[in-house]
């Protein structure tokens, strides 16, 4: 039943079409003298009038022989003989082609649109007499000053003109840690404001954000586009005889309905397999290409790891105070703020220690700094280093996941927070080198932390202080060398990787709308233990192509051999076209249920 609701969702008129046609020709075809007309008319006018009139249009208008030209040769030439049982079949199936294609298009373009809503719907925009008033986000001109709020998500790019703050960018760029911000600053489109209001100078037109181009990609991109599906259409208009009768015999079962049916078939029948479980697939040579990839690069931050901070390591700076004690003081400080840093540093304490958190009290967030407050008469100050006095001398200055704790003025301790492995992530490693891809691991962290994060999860091959296009320049690299590349990310600076490797794979939930637009294959749910299964399915389906065209040129080549003879008659040839069709289809459709 739900199945038939998504069909009529899809296109109902179609659906309708394809109902009555089928019927007519089911009826005509048990009792042809039902009526004072043959019933088979019904399917000729209704599915294959559409087809003669696209094919026209594609000749005149594009200069394009397609499939679809030597369908309506064949749908008109089997009608002027007589035989409007076989044109009535053959204008069918092509029609159930066609909406197959559609299907595909509709379910997976619409399923990608819903991933996009990091974006605000409006901004607050402050006028020349400093009066405040809500547009639409789309309508933010380069130059117009806006005002985001604590907690609110940025609308769109700019440049902090005023105000402190702390930004989530994890959506963007894929870094689990917020980044501190401050005037001169860049912010981007889509990242959340957490603490302080600030003031931003827009640097970017609305209209160009990079949602509206993503909507822009995928409503251009359609499953008939692949090389694989081109190939069909070639192969298509491949056919020569002389006799009329013969000739339309040839075209009946040379029509090449399951050559069309073949590609899109498995194509919807495999992306449903991949929706099932959370992964789409915008067009089909994606999952063609993927079938040949050797190399896939990780991304580390939001990718290989899970993009949450974890506390990793407690400091003691002051030989007064233990680890137990800097950990039960920094808790009930940060007890009180919402940064994603003092809620890790709370997990953790009430995970590993019994203890009751100290009461706190004048607590106050310091924007871009940390937090401070006071237990009992001492003032507590917890932070990045930037709430250090400068006469302080650390070693942990340069660590950037660290929080320290001052009290009264005094440097005790310090915490620090780092990513951690996904669950998975070392059997995911694993099936992917059985396949013979091999994972090379690309990180913009340092060589210690990438090659940590490499021998925890089983990976050989890594590379680290990686800039955008040191990604992009290896990539390149690698394609010299004859390698096909697929590249995973999520982050706005994974974009440039992503267009260039040969099959770009975002990660839908926490990934950027610009790696989303990049890429070709987005996973819903962040779930990397779906690649294995992803890739062994791109694998199945080029031969599941393969295998039903073959099985139709070779079929299709002995039906025509037997009609160029005389041996078959339009008829006959539609029974055994019409065959042909229904294996390739069920063939294909075996994808849907793979495993």
């Amino acid at each position: 039943m739900y199945k038939l609701k998504f069909l009529f969702a899809v296109s109902s008129t179609q659906n309708i079409l394809i109902f009555i046609s089928a019927i007519t020709l089911i009826i005509g075809f048990i009792k042809p003298n039902l009526l004072f007309f043959d019933l088979s008319w019904i399917s000729i006018i209704l599915c294959g009038l559409p087809i003669i009139k696209e094919a026209i249009e594609a000749l005149i208008h594009e200069k394009d022989i397609k499939a679809d030209l030597l369908v309506s040769i064949a749908i008109i030439s089997s009608t002027i003989i007589g035989e409007l049982f076989a044109a009535g079949v053959i204008a069918l199936i092509m029609t159930i082609g066609g909406f197959l294609e559609e299907y595909t298009v509709s379910k997976t373009q619409n399923e990608i649109k819903n991933l996009i809503n990091i974006t605000p719907t409006t901004a607050t925009l402050i006028k020349d007499n400093n009066t405040e008033k809500k547009i639409n986000a789309k309508d933010i001109k380069t130059n117009d000053i806006i005002k985001v709020l604590p907690g609110e998500i940025i609308p769109g790019d700019g440049i902090i003109i005023d105000g402190n703050s702390s930004i989530n960018q994890a959506a963007l760029t894929g870094e689990s840690l917020p980044v501190d911000k401050s005037t001169g600053d860049e912010v981007f489109s889509g990242t959340i404001n957490l603490y302080g209001s600030i003031i931003i100078k827009a640097t970017k037109n609305g209209e160009k954000s990079s949602v509206n181009q993503l909507i822009k990609l995928i409503e251009s991109s359609k499953p008939e586009n692949a090389k694989i599906v081109k190939a069909a259409d070639k192969w298509a208009t491949l056919i020569v005889t002389h006799e009329i009768l013969r000739s339309v015999t040839v075209l009946v079962v040379f029509c090449p309905c399951a050559l069309v049916l073949a590609t899109p078939t498995a194509i919807m029948a495999a992306i449903g397999n991949l929706s099932k479980k959370g992964i789409l697939v915008k067009d089909g040579e994606s999952l063609e290409e993927l079938a040949k990839v050797n190399d896939l690069i990780l991304d580390k931050t939001g990718t290989l790891t899970c993009g949450e901070p974890e506390v990793s390591e407690i400091i003691s700076c002051n030989d007064k105070y233990s680890k137990k004690e800097i950990i039960h003081i920094l808790a009930s400080l940060e007890n009180k703020s919402e940064h994603p840093l003092a809620k890790s540093i709370v997990k953790y304490y009430k995970n590993h220690e019994n203890k009751t958190l100290k009461d706190v009290n004048d607590f106050e967030i310091i924007p871009g700094k940390g937090v401070k407050g006071k237990i009992r008469n001492d003032e507590l100050i917890a932070g990045n280093k930037k709430i250090l006095n400068k006469t302080y001398e650390t070693e942990l200055d340069d660590e950037t996941t660290a929080v320290y704790l001052c009290k009264n003025n005094q440097l005790i301790g310090a915490v620090l927070l780092s990513d951690f492995l996904r669950k998975n992530a070392v059997d995911v490693i694993l099936n992917l080198k059985a396949m013979n891809v091999t994972p090379i691991l690309m990180s913009g962290d340092n060589k210690n932390t990438t090659r940590n994060i490499a021998a925890k999860a089983g990976i050989d091959n890594y590379k680290y202080d990686c800039l955008p296009e040191d990604k992009s320049n290896y990539i390149k690299e690698l394609q010299l060398n004859d390698k096909k590349v697929a590249m995973i990310g999520d982050g706005l600076n994974d974009a440039p990787s992503l267009k260039k490797a040969n099959v770009g794979i975002s990660m839908g939930s926490i990934g950027s709308d610009i790696s989303i637009e990049a890429s070709n294959i987005t996973l819903i749910h962040d779930n990397i233990s779906d690649l294995p299964h992803l890739f062994k399915l791109s694998r199945k389906t080029l031969k599941t192509i393969n295998v039903g065209i073959a099985f139709a040129l070779i079929l299709n080549l002995i039906a025509t051999i037997l009609a160029m003879f005389g041996l078959l008659n339009p008829i006959e040839g539609a029974f055994v076209h019409n065959i042909g069709s229904v294996i390739v289809i069920i063939y294909a459709s075996s994808l849907l249920k793979y495993k």
